[in-house]
């Protein structure tokens, strides 16, 4: 397979402020939530496509996938019972320029998306955006207490490149853990 070309400067741009659709179906076994796009995906039209982020090996590495899938494979998460969606639509260069009242706006629109389409579990895929988005400034990682839209809520570290706080080995674990309690209900 050969690599997808990378946006230009121009491109990048350019995709401030676009949107990306949701990959998403109804009665998903986990719904992955990003904090916002990147300018990268918003170009080349994928979800964590930009180098260096790390969702598509951690899924790999976690047990989600068989092999590495590519962003551009991502639809094939909808048959393994997972799909991906965005606290905030509007994409930015970094998840800093997120304000905190779009992240609560989000945080209730997608509590709409997920009474819809009725995923298992929903997992927030950064916990500062997941504090400030559903306003619960000492929630800490893994299960909580509340659902949201029937949903059980499950908060991962975001999968970022920027992200230093976690490597490669520690999201696959942590992500692991969200994969056999999704498999035990």
């Amino acid at each position: 397979m050969t690599p997808p070309r990378r946006p230009t400067r121009e491109e990048l741009l350019a995709a401030v402020g676009r949107t990306m659709p949701d990959l998403i179906a109804p009665g998903l076994r986990i719904l992955f939530c990003g904090i916002n796009p990147s300018l990268y995906s918003a170009v080349v039209g994928y979800h964590f496509a930009r180098p260096g982020n790390r969702f598509w090996p951690t899924l790999h590495a976690a047990g989600f996938t068989r092999r590495l899938l590519a962003p551009s494979e991502q639809h094939e998460l909808l048959a393994l019972g997972y799909g991906i969606t965005n606290v905030v639509d509007r994409a930015t260069a970094t998840a800093d320029e997120v304000a905190p009242q779009e992240l609560i706006t989000g945080g209730r629109q997608l509590a709409s998306r997920v009474k819809r389409h009725r995923p298992r579990f929903l997992a927030v895929l950064g916990i500062s955006a997941y504090r400030a988005a559903f306003q619960r400034p000492e929630a800490g990682l893994g299960l909580q207490p509340e659902t949201l839209g029937g949903a059980r809520l499950w908060v991962l570290p975001n999968p970022s490149g920027l992200n230093a706080h976690y490597q490669l080995k520690d999201l696959a674990r942590l992500f692991g853990e969200l994969r056999r309690a999704a498999e035990r209900t």
